[in-house]
């Protein structure tokens, strides 16, 4: 089912985003820091193009990849991301969401490639996946360390 009015895409730039991030339908897709200030279309676009809503840190079992919102403001940063690999499934992604350079609260992409091998992930990938986020993919090893 589309979480858009007639079944179809009505977000700008957010069309395809999902897809590039690598989701599919039927994946299982944990959302932790929501806020106020996340990207509706964005979240829309994900749960479009998995066929259902994303889940919370409640959930409890095994997710194939995880969305983390995060700001400078929020913290340390290797705390956020160990926790956020508490039920994602060996091999899966972290897609690490943070405000773009030049807005508030955005991350030093150098605090990001210090904090990830520190919590045990590898940097893949970064993109731009709308006017105020980028994505920073973020893996797990296949297998427990």
């Amino acid at each position: 089912m589309s979480s858009t009015e007639g079944g179809t895409p009505t977000q700008t730039g957010a069309p395809g985003v999902a897809e590039r991030l690598g989701f599919k339908p039927g994946m299982v897709i944990q959302e932790l820091g929501w806020d106020s200030d996340t990207d509706d279309e964005l979240r829309v676009a994900v749960e479009d193009t998995i066929d259902a809503d994303m889940v919370d840190g409640d959930y409890g079992n095994v997710v194939d990849a995880v969305l983390l919102w995060w700001r400078s403001e929020d913290g340390d940063l290797v705390d956020g991301l160990v926790d956020a690999l508490t039920d994602l499934v060996g091999g899966g992604a972290i897609w690490l969401l943070t405000p773009r350079v030049g807005r508030p609260n955005a991350v030093d992409p150098a605090d990001i490639a210090e904090a990830a091998p520190i919590a045990g992930l590898s940097q893949t990938t970064t993109a731009a996946v709308s006017k105020a986020w980028s994505a920073t993919r973020l893996i797990a090893p296949k297998t427990p360390a």
